[in-house]
């Protein structure tokens, strides 16, 4: 490929007032697409992770929680739109609960876990160029969340959707915007550092920072996790849990053969022959949840010392410049993972953590879970399962919120539920309840479940 199609891009991004730091950080990665990298990670090359420590044996002080957690800046990834559910704004602006949000949420659990610890706790946002203002609007409505004149948000950097035939960016006049991404949420690190908001939190005496998805409504601020993270010494944790049948996506820890380094594997970096080993739930026993916690001064100098580029595995994702026309231009966005950071950092570890901490809303199935009786909302803004979870397949009418909210104005109970897989077109508009094991058939017609 040649240079001049890596000029063009830089030059795109130059002229659309992109950071130098975001600028060298795509010329990276471009080098190794470019290379032929794709960020394949083979069977052979990694051992699964069957020993590491739980978080239900961690044994410390109150005080000692109290003093980590009072160290410890709250960061929400909320860069996504939900696109894939019908969304057009902040996915996070979805309702949840008794017409609470993502953000309602969080907000609450951020200021309960503030009075009951005594901490400053500030909460931030990793906002993209397409959430930023609907959330900062949003946030508008809680003028006392902000901590110590810290930000509520930093902004996730944008780079150019390169052509798959010659690398260069790519053009599309009907929607000029179709032509940007965000690099992948790896971005956090030199978003972070650029936007001068890490300065700022370790001039303000914040060392530890606990990192979620915003449209993960289990991450709650936990000082015993705080302090865990502290007494560890540490540079860099990751939060796992036990893997289910239901797991076999989900990315995974493994121990590097050449250098005993624990890394992250994903599935967009397996090659299809070895799914069978990534799916495999008693081989590769723990999932990454994507919940992380990172010592911030650590994190500075290491970017300090890679100026700026820490060099996280390339994702190479082969999309088309319009998500909705798969006849537009085939494209790469070039990403990189947050969580493959704990290669980076010597001495980084894991932690197991109980399901509860790990309650996303990816799809209308989840989305279900969380509005049914099956959850309760507390007092602390968390929602707290009052039955094991079962498992909730509903077919492509329900894959648009829109037509989720449509066909279920009257969520149905699942307490007493272990498994409901829907196919067709079923109205649940009254108060029903789920037991045991239940599939609704396609009918060819609309139907009502009773």
């Amino acid at each position: 490929m040649s240079a001049d199609a890596l000029q063009q891009c830089l030059d795109k991004m130059a002229a659309a007032g992109i950071s130098q730091l975001a600028i060298d950080n795509f010329a990276h990665y471009w080098s190794q697409c470019a290379d032929g990298v794709t960020g394949v990670i083979s069977e052979g090359s990694i051992r699964p992770l069957t020993e590491v420590a739980a978080l239900a044996q961690v044994q410390l002080s109150e005080a000692d929680a109290a003093e980590a957690l009072g160290k410890t800046v709250i960061i929400k990834l909320n860069g996504g739109l939900g696109t894939s559910m019908g969304l057009d704004q902040a996915k996070t602006l979805l309702p949840v609960r008794d017409g609470k949000n993502f953000l309602d949420l969080i907000i609450e659990q951020v200021r309960s876990a503030r009075r009951r610890h005594g901490a400053r706790l500030p909460l931030v946002f990793m906002n993209s160029f397409r959430t930023r203002d609907d959330t900062l609007a949003h946030l508008a409505g809680y003028p006392d969340l902000a901590v110590d004149g810290l930000p509520l948000d930093f902004l996730q950097n944008a780079e150019p959707k390169i052509r798959t035939d010659d690398l260069s960016p790519v053009q599309w006049p009907a929607d000029p915007s179709l032509e940007w991404c965000p690099p992948g949420h790896g971005d956090l690190y030199p978003a972070l550092w650029g936007s001068g908001l890490l300065d700022a939190l370790i001039e303000a005496g914040f060392r530890y920072a606990s990192i979620a998805n915003g449209d993960n409504l289990g991450a709650t601020p936990d000082a015993t996790l705080a302090g865990w993270f502290a007494a560890s010494g540490a540079p860099y944790a990751a939060e796992l849990c036990p893997r289910t049948v239901n797991d076999r996506k989900g990315g995974h820890l493994a121990v590097r053969v050449a250098d005993d380094q624990l890394i992250l594997r994903d599935t967009a970096q397996t090659a299809p022959e070895e799914m069978a080993y990534f799916t495999d739930e008693f081989r590769h026993p723990y999932f990454h949840t994507n919940n992380l916690w990172v010592e911030l001064v650590a994190l500075r100098s290491l970017l300090e010392t890679r100026r700026g580029v820490l060099g996280l595995p390339l994702i190479r994702n082969d999309k088309t410049v319009d998500p909705a026309d798969p006849a537009s231009t085939p494209v790469y966005q070039l990403e990189s993972a947050m969580g493959a950071a704990i290669e980076v950092f010597p001495g980084s570890t894991a932690i197991v953590v109980g399901r509860d901490r790990f309650l996303p809303v990816k799809t209308t199935n989840e989305l279900m879970l969380l509005r049914s009786d099956l959850f309760e909302l507390d007092d602390d803004g968390r929602l707290i399962a009052q039955a094991p979870i079962p498992e909730v397949s509903l077919d492509g009418h329900y894959k648009l919120v829109d037509d989720f909210d449509a066909l279920v104005p009257v969520v149905p109970s699942l307490r007493e539920a272990t498994s409901l897989i829907v196919k067709g077109e079923w109205h649940f508009d009254a108060a029903a309840a789920v037991i045991g094991d239940v599939v609704l058939e396609d009918a060819g017609e609309p139907r009502h479940y009773r």
